[in-house]
C-alpha cells in the first residue's frame, strides 16, 4: 500500500471543471446524498476527492413459508470519477452459502475455522455449508438487467455480478440500472440467514445485489470469502411486502400507513445518506423504544420468549445505550440520523446502517459489551466509511479502542489504559512469528486468529499509542476533526493520519508505515547507568519517542521526555524534553542533573515496547 493517496492531474483538473460533488450534511437528519455527495475543509481535498453515488428503489416480496423473495431494483448510479466506466459490477452476498463457493473452499483449508461455521464429523471440522440443500442455500438470481432501458450482459461469477455495459458512462453521467431478481435466504451461517441459533426467522443482511464501489484504486468488486464489506453512499426506497404478523425492524424510517392485503402487509422504509440497508423479522419480536436527550429515538427488538433473566438484561441494556450513544457522540461526533436499532438478531455481534444485529441470550455485561462495540461501529466503518476489506484495522481497531473508553467510563472502571487487553493480544502475535502487516485483505490471512488479533487489537494499540506519541489531547482533538473532515465519505489510512499531523503539527508518516505495513517491532532498553550519564538502546526496529522516569539517589524523581528527531517536533509535555534522537542511531546518551538511581522507559506501559523487562534498569 501506497502512503500517499495523489490523484493523476487529470483527475483533479476534471474535477476542478465540474459540479457533481458538493457539501455533505452532518445535521441529525442527513440530506440526500443525490443533492450533496463529498467534500472537506482542506481545499486540496475540494478539487480532488470524489466519490461515487447510488439511488436505490426496491420491491421486495417475502414468502417466510419457504425462505424465497421476488425482488424489483431500480438503482440510479452516478459517475462522479473523472473515469469513462465500460463495466460495473454488482455483489450477490447470498451465492456465497452454496457447497463449492469460495466461503466454503475457505473453511475447508484454513487452519482455523470460524466455529459457528462448521460441525464436528468424525472428530474433523466439516464446512456447514458443504451440506447444505438446495431448500437451504442461499441465492441471488438475477433474471433481467437492463441499462436505460435497455438489456445488458451479466455473468454471475460465484458472489459477483459482472455487467458489460451496452454504453459507456461517462464522467458526471447518471445511469438508470432496472434489476428483476429473486432470492432464498440461507440456513443461518455467518452474519445473514433464517432461523439462528435463538430462534429469530429472518436476519437479512447484505440480502439484495449491492452495487460494487468504484473510487481512485478502481473496482472493489470482492467475492464473499468471509469477511466485510464496503459500499457506494446513496438513498435507499424499499418497499417491503411479508406476513402481516411480523415485526420488522432495521434500516431507514418507516413511512406511515402500511398497506395491508390479506395476510400480508407491505412496509415502506425511506433511508438517506447510508451505504447499506439492513432489516431483521420475527413474528415474536419485543419492540422497545428510548429516547436520547438530544439525539435518536433508540429501538430495541428482542424475543418474547427469552428467559426472565435476558428479558431484564434487554430492559437494563437501553439506559446503558442512552450513555454509549452520548459518550461517542461528544467524543467523535454528533450521531447524525433521527434513530438507531438494537436488533436481536445474527450470529454474534454486526454493525450496519443505522442498526446492529446481536444474540440476546447473554449475561448482562455481555450484551452491553457487544452493544457498545456494534454501536461505536456507527462511526467507526459507517459515517467514517472505510474499505473493510482492505483497511480492516482502522474499523475493528479503532471501534474497539472508543468502546473500551465508553465502558471504562459508563462502567467507572477508571482503568489506568482501558486498551490493556489489546496490548496483550498485540505482544503475543508480534512474538509467535506468525505476524502479518496491517495491510494484508481481511480475507487472506494465514488463520482468523492472526486476522483477529491484528484488526482488532492491533488497531486499537495503534490510537492508544498514537496518543502517546502525540499527546492524549491531541489525539482527541484529531478524532474529532476526523469525524468533520471524514463523515459520510470513504477515508483511508493516510486521510487518518494526515488529520492527525495537522492536529499535532507532527510528522507521522514514520508511524503509519512502520505500524501498519511492516511488523517491526518496538523494544527499547536501559543499556547502562553510570553517576549521571543514562545511555538507552534501540533494539526493534520501529522508530519511537520516549517517555522516561528517572529517580534519583537523592530520592527526588524527573519524568524526562526524548522525542524522536523524525517526527520533527515535540508532544505537549510537562517533562523535561531534551535532544531528539535520530533513529539511526542505536544507542541514546545523556547527562542528567545529578546521581541516577534508576531509570524507567514508558513508566505508563502506552508504547507497545514487546519485551518490557529491558525497560528499566
Amino acid at each position: 500500500m501506497k502512503k500517499t493517496l495523489l490523484f493523476s492531474l487529470s483527475a483533479s483538473l476534471f474535477l476542478m471543471s465540474c459540479n457533481s460533488t458538493k457539501s455533505v450534511s452532518t445535521t441529525s437528519t442527513p440530506m440526500s446524498t443525490s443533492q450533496s455527495t463529498a467534500s472537506s475543509n482542506s481545499s486540496s481535498q475540494k478539487s480532488t476527492y470524489w466519490q461515487q453515488h447510488v439511488d436505490y428503489k426496491m420491491e421486495i416480496d417475502m414468502d417466510v413459508n419457504n425462505y424465497q423473495y421476488q425482488g424489483k431494483q431500480k438503482l440510479v448510479y452516478t459517475n462522479n470519477s473523472p473515469d469513462v466506466l465500460d463495466k460495473v459490477f454488482y455483489h450477490l452476498y447470498f451465492n456465497a452459502f452454496q457447497p463449492g463457493s469460495e466461503m466454503d473452499a475457505r473453511l475447508q483449508s484454513i487452519e482455523d475455522p470460524d466455529g459457528r461455521m462448521v460441525t464436528e464429523v468424525n472428530g474433523k471440522k466439516q464446512s456447514r455449508i458443504s451440506t447444505l440443500k438446495p431448500n437451504e442455500i442461499g441465492y441471488i438470481n438475477v433474471t433481467s438487467l437492463k441499462q436505460n432501458g435497455g438489456s445488458v450482459k451479466h455473468i454471475t461469477a460465484g458472489t459477483v455480478l459482472e455487467v458489460t455495459l451496452n454504453k459507456a458512462i461517462q464522467p458526471g453521467e447518471s445511469v438508470t440500472f432496472d434489476m428483476v431478481f429473486d432470492a432464498q435466504v440461507p440456513v443461518q451461517i455467518r452474519r445473514s440467514g433464517r432461523n439462528n441459533k435463538e430462534g429469530v426467522a429472518l436476519s437479512m443482511t447484505q440480502w439484495y445485489p449491492k452495487l460494487s464501489e468504484y473510487d481512485f484504486e478502481g473496482w472493489h468488486a470482492y467475492p464473499y470469502i468471509g469477511r466485510e464489506f464496503h459500499g457506494v453512499w446513496g438513498d435507499f426506497d424499499l418497499k417491503l411486502t411479508i406476513d402481516k404478523n411480523y415485526v420488522v425492524g432495521g434500516t431507514g424510517y418507516l413511512q406511515p400507513n402500511p398497506e395491508i392485503k390479506g395476510n400480508k402487509k407491505t412496509l415502506h422504509f425511506k433511508a438517506p445518506n447510508v451505504h447499506d440497508f439492513t432489516w431483521a423479522a420475527d413474528p415474536d419480536y419485543i419492540h422497545d423504544t428510548t429516547q436520547v436527550p438530544n439525539g435518536p429515538m433508540l429501538h430495541f427488538y428482542y424475543k418474547k420468549d427469552l428467559s426472565a433473566e435476558s428479558l431484564e438484561n434487554w430492559k437494563n441494556l437501553q439506559p446503558k445505550t442512552v450513555e454509549m450513544m452520548q459518550y461517542f457522540s461528544e467524543n467523535i461526533g454528533k450521531y447524525p440520523y433521527d434513530q438507531y436499532s438494537v436488533i436481536q438478531g445474527g450470529d454474534g455481534g454486526m454493525e450496519y446502517a443505522m442498526c446492529t444485529l446481536i444474540t440476546g441470550k447473554r449475561k448482562f455485561g455481555s450484551l452491553v459489551g457487544v452493544t457498545a462495540h456494534e454501536l461505536a461501529h456507527s462511526w467507526f466503518q459507517f459515517l467514517l466509511a472505510t474499505n473493510e476489506g482492505k483497511h480492516e484495522w482502522m474499523d475493528e481497531g479503532f471501534t474497539s479502542y472508543i468502546s473500551d473508553h465508553a465502558m471504562d467510563l459508563i462502567n467507572k472502571k477508571n482503568a489506568d489504559n482501558p486498551a490493556a487487553s489489546a496490548y496483550r493480544g498485540y505482544n503475543f502475535l508480534a512474538k509467535s512469528g506468525k505476524e502479518e502487516p496491517q495491510t494484508t485483505h481481511a480475507d487472506r490471512y494465514e488463520s482468523n486468529r492472526a486476522y483477529g488479533i491484528t484488526a482488532y487489537n492491533k488497531g486499537s494499540v495503534f490510537l492508544t499509542q498514537l496518543g502517546y506519541v502525540i499527546g492524549e489531547d491531541n489525539l482527541k482533538k484529531t478524532l474529532k476533526q476526523y469525524f468533520k473532515d471524514w463523515s459520510f465519505k470513504h477515508p483511508t489510512p493516510n486521510d487518518f493520519i494526515r488529520v492527525a499531523e495537522k492536529v499535532s503539527g507532527l510528522e507521522l508518516e514514520w508511524y503509519l508505515t512502520d505500524w501498519t505495513m511492516t511488523t517491526n517491532t518496538i523494544d527499547y532498553s536501559v543499556k547502562s547507568i553510570d553517576g549521571n550519564t543514562v545511555t538507552l538502546e534501540r533494539i526493534g526496529e520501529m522508530p519511537m519517542p520516549i517517555d522516561l522516569e528517572i529517580t534519583y539517589t537523592d530520592g527526588s524523581t524527573e519524568s524526562i521526555y526524548i522525542p524522536l528527531q523524525m517526527m520533527r517536533g515535540e508532544k505537549p509535555t510537562t517533562a523535561t524534553t531534551i535532544t531528539d534522537w535520530a533513529w539511526a542511531h542505536l544507542t541514546y546518551s545523556f547527562t542528567a542533573k545529578k546521581a541516577v538511581k534508576s531509570v524507567e522507559i514508558d513508566a505508563k506501559n502506552l508504547m507497545a515496547d514487546i519485551d518490557k523487562t529491558n525497560n528499566k534498569k
